[in-house]
Protein backbone atom coordinates (compact mmCIF):
# COMPACT_ATOMS: atom_id res chain seq x y z
CA UNK A 1 0.00 0.00 0.00
CA UNK A 2 1.46 3.14 -0.87
CA UNK A 3 1.15 5.74 1.70
CA UNK A 4 2.20 9.33 2.51
CA UNK A 5 2.43 8.90 6.31
CA UNK A 6 6.07 7.57 6.22
CA UNK A 7 8.54 9.67 7.60
CA UNK A 8 11.01 10.34 4.09
CA UNK A 9 7.87 11.79 2.74
CA UNK A 10 6.69 13.88 5.05
CA UNK A 11 6.89 17.11 3.28
CA UNK A 12 5.46 16.03 0.20
CA UNK A 13 1.89 14.87 -0.46
CA UNK A 14 2.43 12.79 -3.69
CA UNK A 15 -1.26 11.11 -4.16
CA UNK A 16 -2.79 13.80 -5.92
CA UNK A 17 -0.42 13.65 -8.88
CA UNK A 18 0.50 9.73 -8.88
CA UNK A 19 -4.05 9.01 -8.31
CA UNK A 20 -4.78 10.65 -11.43
CA UNK A 21 -6.54 8.49 -14.40
CA UNK A 22 -4.47 8.83 -17.44
CA UNK A 23 -3.07 6.47 -20.20
CA UNK A 24 -0.17 4.49 -18.44
CA UNK A 25 3.22 3.17 -20.73
CA UNK A 26 2.33 -0.27 -21.12
CA UNK A 27 -0.82 -0.17 -22.77
CA UNK A 28 -0.53 -0.02 -27.01
CA UNK A 29 0.05 3.54 -28.21
CA UNK A 30 -1.53 5.66 -30.55
CA UNK A 31 0.76 5.84 -32.79
CA UNK A 32 4.93 5.66 -33.16
CA UNK A 33 6.16 7.68 -31.12
CA UNK A 34 9.80 8.52 -32.31
CA UNK A 35 12.57 10.93 -31.31
CA UNK A 36 11.63 14.40 -33.02
CA UNK A 37 14.69 15.09 -36.07
CA UNK A 38 14.74 18.82 -34.63
CA UNK A 39 15.39 17.80 -31.00
CA UNK A 40 19.34 18.07 -30.67
CA UNK A 41 22.10 18.94 -28.25
CA UNK A 42 22.68 22.67 -28.71
CA UNK A 43 26.09 23.32 -25.96
CA UNK A 44 28.48 24.38 -28.79
CA UNK A 45 31.79 22.29 -28.73
CA UNK A 46 30.31 19.24 -26.69
CA UNK A 47 30.67 16.23 -28.25
CA UNK A 48 29.07 12.93 -26.51
CA UNK A 49 27.76 9.82 -27.58
CA UNK A 50 23.77 10.51 -27.61
CA UNK A 51 21.18 7.94 -26.76
CA UNK A 52 17.35 8.27 -26.36
CA UNK A 53 14.37 7.12 -24.48
CA UNK A 54 10.89 8.04 -25.63
CA UNK A 55 8.29 7.65 -22.51
CA UNK A 56 10.51 5.09 -20.67
CA UNK A 57 11.47 3.40 -24.00
CA UNK A 58 14.82 3.04 -25.54
CA UNK A 59 15.22 4.42 -29.28
CA UNK A 60 17.87 2.00 -31.12
CA UNK A 61 20.92 4.24 -31.78
CA UNK A 62 23.36 4.42 -34.70
CA UNK A 63 26.01 5.51 -32.85
CA UNK A 64 29.54 3.62 -32.84
CA UNK A 65 30.75 2.76 -29.83
CA UNK A 66 34.23 1.44 -28.54
CA UNK A 67 34.19 -1.89 -27.75
CA UNK A 68 34.59 -0.49 -24.09
CA UNK A 69 30.67 0.84 -23.66
CA UNK A 70 27.69 -0.95 -24.43
CA UNK A 71 24.57 1.16 -24.62
CA UNK A 72 21.50 -0.81 -24.80
CA UNK A 73 17.85 -0.93 -24.11
CA UNK A 74 17.56 -2.47 -20.26
CA UNK A 75 14.33 -4.69 -21.11
CA UNK A 76 16.48 -6.54 -24.12
CA UNK A 77 19.30 -6.95 -21.75
CA UNK A 78 17.72 -8.63 -19.51
CA UNK A 79 15.48 -10.70 -21.49
CA UNK A 80 18.70 -11.41 -23.52
CA UNK A 81 21.53 -11.34 -21.66
CA UNK A 82 20.28 -11.09 -17.88
CA UNK A 83 23.56 -12.53 -16.08
CA UNK A 84 24.42 -8.50 -17.16
CA UNK A 85 21.68 -7.52 -14.85
CA UNK A 86 21.02 -10.58 -12.41
CA UNK A 87 23.90 -9.52 -10.14
CA UNK A 88 22.36 -5.98 -9.64
CA UNK A 89 18.62 -5.95 -10.71
CA UNK A 90 16.80 -4.85 -7.38
CA UNK A 91 19.74 -5.54 -5.23
CA UNK A 92 21.16 -1.74 -5.40
CA UNK A 93 17.67 -0.64 -5.04
CA UNK A 94 16.62 -3.20 -2.92
CA UNK A 95 12.85 -3.87 -2.28
CA UNK A 96 11.37 -1.87 1.09
CA UNK A 97 13.88 0.74 0.68
CA UNK A 98 10.93 2.91 -0.94
CA UNK A 99 7.38 2.28 -2.60
CA UNK A 100 7.50 4.18 -5.13
CA UNK A 101 11.03 2.71 -5.81
CA UNK A 102 9.09 -1.19 -5.34
CA UNK A 103 6.32 0.03 -8.13
CA UNK A 104 8.35 0.86 -10.56
CA UNK A 105 10.11 -2.57 -9.96
CA UNK A 106 7.02 -4.14 -10.81
CA UNK A 107 5.68 -2.18 -13.43
CA UNK A 108 8.59 -0.86 -15.45
CA UNK A 109 8.61 -1.19 -19.00
CA UNK A 110 11.89 0.17 -20.41
CA UNK A 111 15.25 2.40 -20.15
CA UNK A 112 18.62 2.28 -20.91
CA UNK A 113 21.59 -0.42 -19.49
CA UNK A 114 24.96 0.75 -19.95
CA UNK A 115 27.95 -0.61 -18.83
CA UNK A 116 31.77 0.48 -18.99
CA UNK A 117 34.16 -2.29 -19.39
CA UNK A 118 37.21 -2.75 -17.19
CA UNK A 119 39.79 -0.46 -16.90
CA UNK A 120 38.25 1.03 -19.95
CA UNK A 121 38.78 5.27 -20.06
CA UNK A 122 35.22 6.19 -22.06
CA UNK A 123 36.84 8.96 -24.61
CA UNK A 124 33.79 11.46 -24.30
CA UNK A 125 30.69 11.65 -22.43
CA UNK A 126 27.66 9.55 -23.13
CA UNK A 127 24.24 11.93 -22.92
CA UNK A 128 21.01 10.13 -22.19
CA UNK A 129 17.85 12.55 -23.42
CA UNK A 130 14.84 11.06 -21.77
CA UNK A 131 11.58 12.39 -23.57
CA UNK A 132 8.01 12.67 -22.65
CA UNK A 133 5.47 13.19 -25.30
CA UNK A 134 2.23 12.47 -25.91
CA UNK A 135 -0.96 13.34 -27.32
CA UNK A 136 -3.07 12.64 -23.95
CA UNK A 137 -1.99 12.58 -20.71
CA UNK A 138 0.21 9.77 -19.84
CA UNK A 139 2.51 7.97 -17.27
CA UNK A 140 5.62 6.25 -18.15
CA UNK A 141 7.74 3.53 -15.42
CA UNK A 142 11.41 3.53 -16.51
CA UNK A 143 14.39 1.48 -15.32
CA UNK A 144 17.41 1.71 -15.55
CA UNK A 145 21.12 0.65 -14.62
CA UNK A 146 24.77 1.98 -15.30
CA UNK A 147 27.78 -0.35 -14.31
CA UNK A 148 31.35 1.02 -14.62
CA UNK A 149 33.40 -1.94 -14.17
CA UNK A 150 36.62 -1.89 -11.85
CA UNK A 151 39.39 0.73 -12.95
CA UNK A 152 36.54 2.50 -15.23
CA UNK A 153 36.37 5.85 -15.82
CA UNK A 154 32.94 8.01 -17.55
CA UNK A 155 31.37 10.98 -17.73
CA UNK A 156 27.44 10.48 -17.74
CA UNK A 157 24.77 12.96 -18.73
CA UNK A 158 21.26 12.53 -17.99
CA UNK A 159 18.48 15.39 -19.49
CA UNK A 160 14.73 14.77 -18.92
CA UNK A 161 12.14 16.87 -21.21
CA UNK A 162 8.77 17.13 -22.30
CA UNK A 163 7.50 17.69 -25.67
CA UNK A 164 3.82 17.96 -25.41
CA UNK A 165 1.41 20.06 -23.52
CA UNK A 166 -0.25 17.23 -21.54
CA UNK A 167 0.03 15.70 -17.90
CA UNK A 168 2.67 13.22 -17.71
CA UNK A 169 3.72 11.04 -15.10
CA UNK A 170 7.12 9.61 -14.89
CA UNK A 171 8.38 6.60 -12.34
CA UNK A 172 12.47 6.45 -13.30
CA UNK A 173 14.36 4.15 -11.40
CA UNK A 174 18.47 4.00 -11.77
CA UNK A 175 20.72 1.60 -10.43
CA UNK A 176 24.17 2.34 -10.39
CA UNK A 177 27.50 0.19 -9.81
CA UNK A 178 31.09 1.66 -9.49
CA UNK A 179 33.76 -1.02 -8.76
CA UNK A 180 36.79 -1.02 -7.21
CA UNK A 181 38.94 2.10 -8.38
CA UNK A 182 35.82 3.24 -10.60
CA UNK A 183 35.41 7.10 -11.64
CA UNK A 184 32.30 8.49 -12.49
CA UNK A 185 31.24 11.98 -13.15
CA UNK A 186 27.50 11.59 -12.75
CA UNK A 187 24.72 14.66 -14.13
CA UNK A 188 21.16 14.71 -13.95
CA UNK A 189 19.61 17.65 -15.79
CA UNK A 190 15.72 18.48 -15.27
CA UNK A 191 13.88 20.84 -17.49
CA UNK A 192 10.27 19.78 -17.53
CA UNK A 193 6.76 21.82 -17.63
CA UNK A 194 4.70 22.93 -14.86
CA UNK A 195 2.21 19.62 -15.86
CA UNK A 196 5.05 17.02 -15.43
CA UNK A 197 5.05 15.02 -11.72
CA UNK A 198 8.44 13.12 -11.70
CA UNK A 199 9.72 10.52 -9.20
CA UNK A 200 12.94 9.81 -9.33
CA UNK A 201 15.21 7.46 -7.39
CA UNK A 202 19.13 6.96 -7.99
CA UNK A 203 20.82 4.56 -6.32
CA UNK A 204 24.41 4.19 -6.21
CA UNK A 205 26.78 1.52 -4.87
CA UNK A 206 30.69 2.03 -4.27
CA UNK A 207 33.02 -0.35 -3.89
CA UNK A 208 37.34 0.36 -2.72
CA UNK A 209 38.90 2.91 -4.05
CA UNK A 210 36.03 4.65 -6.34
CA UNK A 211 35.15 8.08 -7.01
CA UNK A 212 31.80 9.47 -7.58
CA UNK A 213 31.21 12.80 -8.51
CA UNK A 214 27.18 13.32 -8.95
CA UNK A 215 25.10 16.67 -9.59
CA UNK A 216 21.39 17.23 -9.75
CA UNK A 217 19.90 20.36 -11.42
CA UNK A 218 16.14 21.18 -11.31
CA UNK A 219 16.04 23.78 -13.72
CA UNK A 220 12.37 23.91 -13.96
CA UNK A 221 9.71 21.05 -12.84
CA UNK A 222 6.03 20.81 -11.83
CA UNK A 223 6.69 18.32 -9.36
CA UNK A 224 9.67 16.71 -8.61
CA UNK A 225 10.79 14.11 -6.02
CA UNK A 226 14.27 13.10 -6.29
CA UNK A 227 15.39 10.07 -3.87
CA UNK A 228 19.05 9.57 -4.32
CA UNK A 229 20.65 6.50 -1.74
CA UNK A 230 24.59 5.86 -1.86
CA UNK A 231 26.28 2.87 -0.10
CA UNK A 232 30.18 3.46 0.24
CA UNK A 233 30.38 -0.36 0.70
CA UNK A 234 34.52 -0.26 0.00
CA UNK A 235 36.94 1.66 1.53
CA UNK A 236 38.70 4.87 0.73
CA UNK A 237 35.74 5.23 -1.42
CA UNK A 238 34.60 8.86 -2.26
CA UNK A 239 31.30 10.66 -2.95
CA UNK A 240 30.88 13.85 -3.71
CA UNK A 241 27.26 14.85 -4.05
CA UNK A 242 26.09 18.45 -5.13
CA UNK A 243 22.33 19.74 -6.07
CA UNK A 244 20.67 22.94 -7.43
CA UNK A 245 16.77 23.09 -7.48
CA UNK A 246 14.95 26.83 -8.78
CA UNK A 247 11.69 26.92 -8.41
CA UNK A 248 8.69 29.52 -8.87
CA UNK A 249 4.72 29.46 -9.53
CA UNK A 250 3.17 26.48 -7.42
CA UNK A 251 6.35 24.47 -8.20
CA UNK A 252 7.20 21.83 -6.02
CA UNK A 253 10.66 20.19 -5.57
CA UNK A 254 11.55 17.32 -2.93
CA UNK A 255 15.34 15.90 -2.67
CA UNK A 256 15.95 12.97 -0.51
CA UNK A 257 19.12 11.72 0.05
CA UNK A 258 20.99 8.97 2.16
CA UNK A 259 24.92 8.57 2.01
CA UNK A 260 25.23 5.28 4.00
CA UNK A 261 29.08 4.56 5.52
CA UNK A 262 29.26 1.06 5.84
CA UNK A 263 33.01 0.41 6.57
CA UNK A 264 35.53 2.41 7.49
CA UNK A 265 38.41 5.38 5.47
CA UNK A 266 35.69 6.94 3.23
CA UNK A 267 34.86 10.76 2.72
CA UNK A 268 31.81 12.26 1.38
CA UNK A 269 30.72 15.86 0.95
CA UNK A 270 27.16 17.08 0.46
CA UNK A 271 26.08 20.30 -1.01
CA UNK A 272 22.21 21.08 -2.39
CA UNK A 273 21.13 24.93 -2.98
CA UNK A 274 17.51 25.38 -3.58
CA UNK A 275 15.73 29.34 -4.64
CA UNK A 276 12.07 29.75 -4.13
CA UNK A 277 9.88 32.33 -6.13
CA UNK A 278 6.44 33.40 -6.08
CA UNK A 279 4.28 30.36 -4.08
CA UNK A 280 6.38 27.65 -4.59
CA UNK A 281 7.36 25.02 -2.13
CA UNK A 282 10.08 22.90 -1.37
CA UNK A 283 11.86 20.06 1.10
CA UNK A 284 15.35 18.69 1.11
CA UNK A 285 15.90 15.63 3.86
CA UNK A 286 19.59 14.41 3.95
CA UNK A 287 21.01 11.72 6.28
CA UNK A 288 24.33 10.60 6.39
CA UNK A 289 24.60 7.06 8.59
CA UNK A 290 28.23 5.93 9.42
CA UNK A 291 27.79 2.35 10.46
CA UNK A 292 29.85 0.94 13.66
CA UNK A 293 32.81 -0.27 11.61
CA UNK A 294 33.22 2.84 9.59
CA UNK A 295 35.92 4.58 11.82
CA UNK A 296 38.04 7.29 10.27
CA UNK A 297 35.21 8.70 7.92
CA UNK A 298 34.88 12.32 6.61
CA UNK A 299 31.19 13.27 5.94
CA UNK A 300 29.84 16.79 5.49
CA UNK A 301 26.60 18.01 4.39
CA UNK A 302 25.12 21.19 4.09
CA UNK A 303 21.77 22.76 2.37
CA UNK A 304 21.30 26.24 2.17
CA UNK A 305 17.63 27.88 0.49
CA UNK A 306 17.16 31.26 -0.28
CA UNK A 307 13.46 32.52 -0.25
CA UNK A 308 12.44 35.48 -2.59
CA UNK A 309 9.05 36.03 -1.43
CA UNK A 310 6.92 35.78 2.11
CA UNK A 311 4.78 33.48 0.49
CA UNK A 312 7.48 30.73 -0.68
CA UNK A 313 8.31 27.71 1.58
CA UNK A 314 11.25 25.81 2.39
CA UNK A 315 11.72 22.68 4.65
CA UNK A 316 14.84 21.29 5.52
CA UNK A 317 15.96 18.36 7.72
CA UNK A 318 19.62 17.46 8.13
CA UNK A 319 20.27 14.40 9.89
CA UNK A 320 23.26 12.51 10.92
CA UNK A 321 23.20 9.24 12.32
CA UNK A 322 26.65 8.33 14.11
CA UNK A 323 27.55 4.55 15.61
CA UNK A 324 31.38 4.83 15.50
CA UNK A 325 33.63 7.14 17.29
CA UNK A 326 36.67 7.66 15.36
CA UNK A 327 34.99 10.08 12.58
CA UNK A 328 34.42 13.83 11.53
CA UNK A 329 31.11 14.67 10.66
CA UNK A 330 29.24 17.73 10.21
CA UNK A 331 25.91 18.79 8.98
CA UNK A 332 23.61 22.01 8.63
CA UNK A 333 20.98 23.71 6.67
CA UNK A 334 20.28 27.74 6.22
CA UNK A 335 17.07 29.84 5.29
CA UNK A 336 17.11 32.93 3.99
CA UNK A 337 16.51 35.84 2.05
CA UNK A 338 18.57 38.41 -0.03
CA UNK A 339 20.78 40.64 1.83
CA UNK A 340 19.41 44.28 2.16
CA UNK A 341 23.01 45.42 2.65
CA UNK A 342 24.16 44.01 -0.46
CA UNK A 343 21.23 45.27 -2.46
CA UNK A 344 21.34 49.25 -1.09
CA UNK A 345 25.60 48.95 -2.23
CA UNK A 346 24.75 48.09 -5.80
CA UNK A 347 21.96 50.75 -6.11
CA UNK A 348 24.49 52.77 -5.00
CA UNK A 349 26.74 52.25 -8.00
CA UNK A 350 23.84 52.40 -10.38
CA UNK A 351 22.64 48.75 -10.73
CA UNK A 352 18.95 48.36 -11.07
CA UNK A 353 17.25 46.44 -8.24
CA UNK A 354 16.04 43.62 -11.13
CA UNK A 355 19.55 43.56 -12.09
CA UNK A 356 20.92 43.47 -8.72
CA UNK A 357 18.42 40.98 -7.64
CA UNK A 358 19.68 38.84 -10.35
CA UNK A 359 23.19 39.29 -9.47
CA UNK A 360 22.60 38.33 -5.81
CA UNK A 361 20.75 35.08 -7.14
CA UNK A 362 23.25 33.67 -9.16
CA UNK A 363 26.10 34.54 -6.63
CA UNK A 364 24.22 32.25 -4.41
CA UNK A 365 23.69 29.27 -7.44
CA UNK A 366 26.97 30.02 -8.37
CA UNK A 367 29.09 27.43 -5.83
CA UNK A 368 27.10 24.39 -7.38
CA UNK A 369 27.34 24.95 -10.98
CA UNK A 370 31.09 25.45 -10.59
CA UNK A 371 31.22 21.37 -9.36
CA UNK A 372 30.03 20.84 -12.99
CA UNK A 373 33.10 19.40 -14.43
CA UNK A 374 32.16 19.32 -17.97
CA UNK A 375 33.31 22.74 -19.62
CA UNK A 376 30.76 23.14 -22.16
CA UNK A 377 27.94 21.71 -19.71
CA UNK A 378 28.76 23.91 -17.06
CA UNK A 379 28.71 27.58 -19.29
CA UNK A 380 25.34 26.21 -20.78
CA UNK A 381 23.98 25.96 -17.14
CA UNK A 382 25.51 29.04 -16.16
CA UNK A 383 23.03 30.88 -19.08
CA UNK A 384 19.95 28.91 -18.32
CA UNK A 385 20.34 29.43 -14.41
CA UNK A 386 20.34 33.62 -15.34
CA UNK A 387 17.34 33.21 -17.97
CA UNK A 388 15.83 31.12 -15.54
CA UNK A 389 16.11 34.07 -12.89
CA UNK A 390 15.03 36.52 -15.36
CA UNK A 391 11.95 34.36 -16.39
CA UNK A 392 12.98 33.72 -19.81
CA UNK A 393 12.22 29.80 -19.38
CA UNK A 394 8.66 29.45 -19.01
CA UNK A 395 8.40 29.50 -22.89
CA UNK A 396 11.87 28.27 -23.34
CA UNK A 397 13.44 28.28 -26.64
CA UNK A 398 15.73 26.16 -25.87
CA UNK A 399 15.88 22.98 -23.26
CA UNK A 400 18.85 22.18 -20.94
CA UNK A 401 21.17 20.73 -23.64
CA UNK A 402 18.38 20.28 -26.62
CA UNK A 403 16.59 22.52 -28.89
CA UNK A 404 13.31 22.10 -29.99
CA UNK A 405 11.10 23.58 -33.14
CA UNK A 406 8.65 26.08 -32.96
CA UNK A 407 5.85 23.36 -33.50
CA UNK A 408 6.73 21.40 -29.87
CA UNK A 409 5.91 22.53 -26.16
CA UNK A 410 9.41 22.81 -24.74
CA UNK A 411 9.85 23.01 -21.14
Amino acid sequence: MITNFKEAYKYTDYRKFLFTIIEPSHLPQNKNIRVPDEFRCNVDSMDTYTFFTVNGNFVPSQNKLPQGIFVESFAGTVRNNPKLTDPFYGKIASAGTDSLTDFNTKFATDGYYIRISKDFVSPKPIQIINILVSDNDFAAVQRNMLIVEDGAQAQILICDHTLSPVKFIMNSVTEVHLGHNANLDFNNMQNQHNSTAQVAGYYFNQESHSVLSSNFITLHAGFARNNIYARLNGVFAENFLSGLYLCDKNQHIDNFTFIDHSVPDCNSSELFKGVMDDASTAAFTGKIVVRPDAQRTNAYQSNNNLLLTNSARINSKPQLEIYADDVKCSHGATVGQLDENALFYMRQRGISPQEANILLQYAFAYEVIEKIKLPHLKEQIRSLVEKRFRGQLDKCDSCVLCRKSDNLIGC
